[in-house]
């Protein structure tokens, strides 16, 4: 069975060592310790919290209403506008995530370079990487 250490399991999560630390001494997240003394914390376990933690965040009430399951929050950090269409980059964390929209709707939402945005991914192809 995979094991995780705190540091791992926080970057899965997308949250800091010292939360997942607190999540860890709160009894949240299960640990056990190796021979070394690490914390870790058994994949089924992780897993299983990252649902809870998922479906708990999804209640939020500023929460957009949508189908779209992969959103990645983050800061434009580029727009190149042409007559008809526009490039928006945004990085959302270690993703940088380029969308090629229409220049109305980039006018229209208002971006610019600096602004918080949220890109949202929705495709019928998933491909799922082991690392």
């Amino acid at each position: 069975m995979q094991s995780y250490t705190i540091g791992q399991a926080a970057r899965l999560l997308g949250v800091s060592s010292d939360t997942a630390r607190r999540w860890a001494d709160a009894g949240r997240i299960t640990t056990h310790r190796d021979e070394g003394g690490r914390r870790l914390v058994d994949g089924r376990d992780l897993a299983a919290f990252s649902v809870e933690l998922a479906r708990s965040a999804g209640t939020d009430e500023e929460t957009p209403h949508t189908s779209v399951r992969n959103a990645f929050p983050g800061i434009v950090t580029a727009i190149k506008l042409g007559d008809v269409a526009a490039q928006v980059e945004i990085q959302a964390g270690p993703h940088r995530l380029v969308s090629l929209l229409t220049r109305e709707a980039v006018e229209e939402l208002g971006l610019e370079v600096g602004m918080e945005a949220t890109a949202r991914v929705k495709s019928t192809n998933v491909h799922v990487d082991r690392t």
